[in-house]
């Protein structure tokens, strides 16, 4: 990878798998840190650019309670397109964050536009042919490992499975599950809108998780406009 790229010099030549910097947010387990949130490059399309935390910046219910709930419906959506883009983005770094039509959300689950989103399957199984299964595996910030106030706790793996953890300055990390948008599906009943999808165990896409889990981690995704 070459060198971060700061968010006021947004690269118009950046290439999947380059990493930026855009924002802020809490990285440390106090949570009054203003840390630069890295990204990984999925995309430039020329205009704009397709970037996924590199980190889990949170560990947030896809839904607070166990109901059938669609993307568009969810408290996570909610949190992503209010809370966490006022919290992480200035005005000025608002205004280069180009709305997305997001419209494989799952069976039934109805098209929306978004300043913040995350993944879906399809979108994780396209990346994953251009990047590798690699930027599957993510580790939590101590903020996002921080037990939080509504229960939330982010579940860190740690079965000595070589394909589960990552090497972070030399020490050997526990990855961590995190959300993508779909609705989920189970073995026998097919569609199951009261669960959710993840990327879990062994970078593999998992179907089952009910919406209102509290271990699993967020990845925000979202658009760049190229200056």
């Amino acid at each position: 990878m070459r060198d971060d790229h700061p968010a006021s010099t947004l690269p118009r030549s950046a290439q999947p798998g380059e990493i930026i910097t855009f924002g802020t947010y809490p990285h440390m387990a106090g949570g009054t840190d203003r840390t630069p949130i890295r990204w990984r490059v999925l995309q430039n399309s020329g205009s704009e650019l397709f970037v996924l935390s590199v980190s889990i910046l949170d560990c947030k219910r896809y839904h607070g309670t166990y109901v059938d709930i669609t993307w568009r419906d969810c408290d996570l959506r909610r949190w992503l397109n209010d809370e966490f883009y006022h919290a992480a983005f200035s005005p000025a770094e608002q205004e280069l964050i180009t709305p997305t039509l997001c419209t494989d959300n799952g069976e039934g689950s109805p098209d929306t536009q978004d300043r913040v989103f995350l993944l879906s399957i399809a979108e994780v199984e396209q990346i994953t042919d251009v990047l590798g299964k690699d930027f599957r595996r993510a580790t939590g910030t101590e903020y996002a490992r921080t037990k939080k106030a509504d229960g939330c706790r982010l579940y860190v793996m740690d079965k000595n499975v070589e394909a589960d953890y990552i090497y972070e300055d030399g020490t050997k990390v526990g990855c961590s599950w995190w959300w993508l948008r779909n609705q989920g599906t189970l073995k026998d009943s097919g569609n199951a809108p009261s669960r959710a999808v993840f990327v879990g165990t062994r970078a593999s896409i998992r179907h089952y998780a009910r919406v209102n889990r509290t271990g699993y981690g967020v990845r925000p995704a979202l658009k760049l406009r190229l200056r």
